[in-house]
């Protein structure tokens, strides 16, 4: 009778420990771009609402310190799925043509470039063409700083000299007129800008979408092991996101709570201008419109991968078919989230 009932409770534990193998939740460890700040509200609502839970994966969403470590976070492995500069990720792949395991990107989210140069009014700088001769200022791995050759070419800029710095330092040294000008990410650079005591209305900017140079910007990165061994997670991910996604756009203010449940010292108001000027400029923009959310043209692309190719110097050339794949984007339906344009 012991026996009888040991072997009962045993098959019981064991087909209770299957159920609860067959439900667990495919974990994905998630590497941002940078720090919790506006725009990473994009991947912590999906995980505050439970939209990933819904799907049936685990996610952990992780801050970053920077595009190329979020590239080469996912490259070695650390990571399954990472948020990056498409530019970032072009280089890594021409630079490191042997790796065994490049990212992908697999979905575009911010399908201009954020980045853009940015003078005080003061400085009598009116145009890109006034930049000639001027001095620059920009950390060395900043994404404008990286592109500006391209920049440079497209406005008939020349004899720009430049002048490194810590991020912390950039908009300081603006402001203190250490540099004419400098380059970044316009939801960033101008917010902190404004926070040194200069008036928006005082600022000069020039996106580089606007002045001749349509790169895109960050993508949904993945690793190539979990695109090969779990490609339904990954697209369950990205339906996920794409729900997330719309519901940021649709209330940016409610959405900066996620932000907060993660970074308690984050300065709300503050941080929802931030996350509404990146939905503006290059998430709800007239091109991600065209060409639909999430996605990319093909042309674009390739144009893009050749002046990657010689803006970065790289080992070898970027091939546009080894960085990008649409294999994994939900139906168009699911990427309708674009709010209708102002």
């Amino acid at each position: 009778m012991i026996r009888r009932l040991f072997s009962t409770t045993a098959v019981a534990a064991v087909a209770l420990a299957a159920a609860g193998f067959a439900n667990a939740a495919t974990p994905i460890k998630f590497q941002l771009d940078w720090r919790f700040e506006g725009p990473s509200a994009l991947f912590l609502v999906p995980v505050a609402k439970g939209y990933f839970k819904d799907a049936g994966l685990d996610v952990t969403v992780d801050s970053g310190n920077g595009s190329g470590g979020a590239v080469t976070r996912v490259a070695s492995g650390t990571y399954d799925m990472g948020f990056a500069d498409l530019a970032a990720l072009m280089e890594f792949h021409a630079n490191n043509p042997d790796a065994p395991n490049k990212p992908v990107a697999i979905m575009m989210v911010y399908n201009n470039t954020p980045a853009a140069v940015m003078a005080l009014k003061k400085s009598g700088i009116k145009s890109p063409a006034d930049l000639s001769g001027k001095k620059l200022g920009a950390p060395v791995f900043d994404a404008g700083r990286r592109a500006f050759a391209l920049f440079e070419k497209a406005n008939g800029i020349n004899n720009v000299a430049w002048t490194s710095m810590d991020p912390p330092l950039r908009e300081t040294m603006l402001v203190r007129g250490d540099v004419d000008a400098i380059t970044g990410f316009t939801f960033t650079s101008l917010l902190n800008i404004e926070a040194r005591g200069v008036p928006a209305d005082q600022v000069t900017i020039f996106p580089y979408a606007d002045n001749g140079v349509k790169l895109y910007g960050n993508a949904i990165i993945a690793s190539p092991k979990i695109l090969k061994e779990n490609p339904e997670a990954v697209k369950a991910f990205l339906i996920a996101f794409a729900k997330g996604a719309k519901d940021v756009m649709a209330d940016p203010a409610a959405a900066i709570e996620a932000v907060k449940a993660r970074d308690g010292i984050i300065n709300a108001t503050l941080e929802t201008r931030r996350l509404q000027l990146a939905i503006d400029t290059v998430i709800n923009s007239p091109s991600a419109h065209a060409e639909g959310f999430g996605q990319v043209d093909a042309a674009r692309l390739s144009l893009m991968a050749s002046q990657v190719s010689d803006a970065f110097n790289t080992k070898s050339r970027v091939k546009a078919a080894d960085v990008w794949s649409s294999s994994y984007l939900p139906s168009a339906a699911t990427l309708n989230v674009l709010p209708k344009l102002k």
